[in-house]
């Protein structure tokens, strides 16, 4: 008789928190379309700073009179490569700072793509499940609130004053 009667409990407690259990089903769904999108913005934009990187660092910018050396030929791929197929120091140091450049940059646009990523995670993530976290609180509240009255407490029955004791005149 007692296992039944804690299984009751335990079964009233947990139907009081069923709005909770909801809250967070949804929010978990919810999480899926999120990060599918952000999974896909993260590609795109990667795949394209990645490409961009990648001109940038592969393209060799010679005078006229660095081409008439034959620079052109042996100054190709990434720095790295052209300075093992005997690219001259000076064309490499020529094209150092812009492909530093072309680095910072892509570092810069990866710190931006993640604030970016960061702000729509709270914008369409967080935001949307504190929202519907506080509504049910407050549905919850209000229900609670009209299921069923305060308990008053039962009348006192007034005080009477103390009956003042005789005084004796001795």
């Amino acid at each position: 008789m007692r296992t039944a009667r804690v299984k009751r409990r335990h079964g009233m407690a947990w139907r009081q928190h069923r709005w909770f259990r909801r809250w967070l089903i949804v929010i978990v769904f919810w999480a899926v379309p999120v990060a599918i999108v952000a999974v896909r913005e993260i590609r795109e934009e990667m795949a394209y700073n990645y490409a961009d990187l990648k001109l940038a660092l592969t393209t060799w910018q010679l005078t006229d009179a660095q081409r008439a050396a034959g620079a052109a030929k042996v100054c190709r791929g990434e720095p790295d490569e052209a300075r093992a197929a005997g690219c001259p120091a000076d064309v490499l140091a020529a094209n150092a700072r812009r492909q530093q450049e072309a680095r910072d940059e892509f570092a810069v646009r990866k710190r931006t793509l993640a604030s970016y990523l960061w702000h729509a995670f709270v914008g369409y993530w967080i935001v949307p499940a504190a929202f519907l976290f506080a509504c049910g609180v407050v549905i919850g509240l209000v229900r609670r609130a009209l299921r069923r009255p305060p308990i008053k407490p039962p009348a006192k029955p007034p005080l009477e004053p103390p009956l003042e004791p005789p005084v004796s005149h001795h």
